[in-house]
């Protein structure tokens, strides 16, 4: 495998209107610039929890198994993203990781990165027993569910790291600062 292959961000969006990706998008480019690389599962094609879907497009648009990617996904498009991404690397391919926005009842148990961030609290710790991820965020003020994949330039909460299984750290800082951490 090449060492300098680019990272391929997949995005994998839920049910809504694909003006909010859009949004996503340019608001993670804004803070993210090397984020060029980027894939959206079209979702008006396929359905947006539809992990068959998902790896059959990404096998059409990836070639070879070469291409490390990193997933973006969000709501319904969790589920996809997790169902795709273990295929993935099952098949040879390499998963950078994974970042769940809002994917509520989703297992997150891999043996490659993962990140879960809600828009709430509650949302945070009942998804938490599925797998809380490497790193995991929760708005706090909270914010809709829609708006946290809207605009996340706008959420600040808290930061959980439990990689050390001795300590748990907490951070309250922009969602951004969280992402641009893992990107």
């Amino acid at each position: 495998m090449r060492k300098n292959q680019p990272i391929l961000y997949v995005i994998c969006p839920g049910f809504h209107d694909q003006s909010l990706t859009d949004c996503f998008v340019q608001t993670i480019n804004n803070y993210c610039p090397d984020l060029s690389n980027l894939l959206i599962f079209p979702t008006e094609q396929y359905h947006p929890y539809s992990g068959v879907h998902l790896l059959h497009y990404l096998q059409e648009k990836c070639k070879q198994k070469v291409q490390k990617l990193m997933f973006i996904a969000f709501s319904a498009g969790v589920v996809a993203a997790v169902t795709a991404a273990w295929q993935w690397q099952q098949q040879g391919g390499t998963i950078k990781g994974l970042i769940a926005f809002d994917g509520w009842g989703v297992p997150l148990w891999a043996d490659f990165p993962t990140y879960r961030v809600s828009h709430d609290e509650f949302t945070h710790y009942s998804s938490a027993i599925l797998g809380k991820g490497n790193l995991s965020f929760y708005a706090d003020p909270a914010v809709d569910h829609l708006d946290l994949w809207r605009s996340p330039d706008r959420v600040r909460g808290w930061m959980i790291d439990t990689r050390n299984p001795n300590h748990t750290a907490l951070s309250y800082l922009p969602l951004m600062e969280f992402l641009g951490w893992i990107l």
